[in-house]
């Protein structure tokens, strides 16, 4: 069951430079329906969910390791089961001296469901392709997958995101 999401829903959540979640607001709380005690110390793929294409979280985690920001369209997966769809935006947190990239913030908002309609479709072809491939060629399946897509449509992964946003996004025309 899709957990509703009212337009303007943000939430945000921090992770050490391995994943591990170290602050979750209350309406990560909430909506992931873990205690702050099961988040904390926890990988934030615990509300990873089993239709969001692995290849996408690889790409996800690569640009962040290289000291990137990145969006993505994602399904999260609640504890009890059910799902809810965001824009996450996520950025990595560096050390004011080294540089050394120490953790990763992570601000998601609630998707519009035009946008998920959009995603929704190449999600399912990645993840079919995926599951045809050896386990340790998934994510490169995928990737090749989604690639193929946007060269098609003449767009890169960013250019993707961005007109999804634009397009759906409903105070697209607001001064």
């Amino acid at each position: 069951v899709e957990i509703p999401l009212p337009e303007g829903t943000l939430f945000v959540s921090k992770t050490d430079a391995r994943g591990v979640i170290v602050y979750a607001d209350h309406t990560f709380i909430r909506v992931s329906g873990y205690s702050e005690e099961e988040l904390i110390s926890s990988a934030h793929s615990i509300v990873r969910h089993p239709d969001m294409p692995r290849s996408l979280f690889w790409y996800f985690w690569n640009q962040l390791q290289a000291g990137n920001e990145v969006f993505a369209y994602v399904v999260n997966l609640a504890k009890n089961g059910d799902h809810y769809w965001v824009l996450a935006h996520a950025t990595p947190d560096f050390h004011p001296v080294t540089n050394a990239i120490i953790g990763y913030h992570s601000c998601r908002r609630a998707a519009p469901q035009a946008a998920v309609n959009r995603v929704m479709p190449i999600y399912r072809q990645i993840i079919a392709e995926e599951k045809r491939a050896r386990p340790h060629d998934q994510c490169a399946t995928g990737m090749a997958v989604l690639e193929r897509i946007l060269a098609e449509r003449g767009l890169t992964y960013e250019q993707w995101i961005f007109a999804i946003h634009s397009d759906t996004n409903p105070h697209r025309h607001a001064a």
